[in-house]
């Protein structure tokens, strides 16, 4: 949205407007901006969970430091139950991701197995976090 459509929700003047965006981009509340890119057009249409169980003791990174520095993978998520970590990643084929739990993930010390969900379809998938006019008065 553009400052003037902001400032047209929220009822104020686009110039605080863009005062407390500053604000919150100085406070670490807005960590940056980005293009929303269709994975498709790259040639990276099939899109995978991967649940990872791992040897590491709690509080020790290095596994999700190594899978998060993979450029196919999204999202690594330290998570509770079964499995230590689920992964988000983007691939061109099942082929392809078959050689990413092999070669790269599979190959990791302290990676004890994996547990592989293909997604057939997305109703929705965004990285935008609904902020209600009330609570972006509020955060300012």
């Amino acid at each position: 949205m553009s400052n003037v459509e902001i400032a047209r929700e929220v009822g104020l003047a686009p110039s605080a407007v863009l005062e407390r965006i500053r604000k919150l981009e100085q406070s670490g509340a807005i960590k940056g901006y980005s293009a929303l890119v269709d994975p498709r057009v790259l040639g990276h249409g099939m899109l995978a969970f991967i649940a990872v169980r791992t040897a590491d003791q709690p509080g020790e990174d290095r596994i999700a430091r190594t899978l998060a520095r993979m450029p196919e993978v999204l999202e690594v998520h330290h998570v509770a139950g079964d499995d230590c970590f689920l992964i988000k990643l983007r691939a061109r084929d099942a082929e392809h991701i078959g050689e990413l739990l092999k070669k790269k993930i599979g190959s990791i010390p302290g990676v004890h197995s994996t547990r592989t969900t293909i997604v057939l379809g997305t109703e929705k998938e965004t990285p935008v976090l609904a902020v209600s006019a009330i609570q972006a008065r509020s955060t300012v």
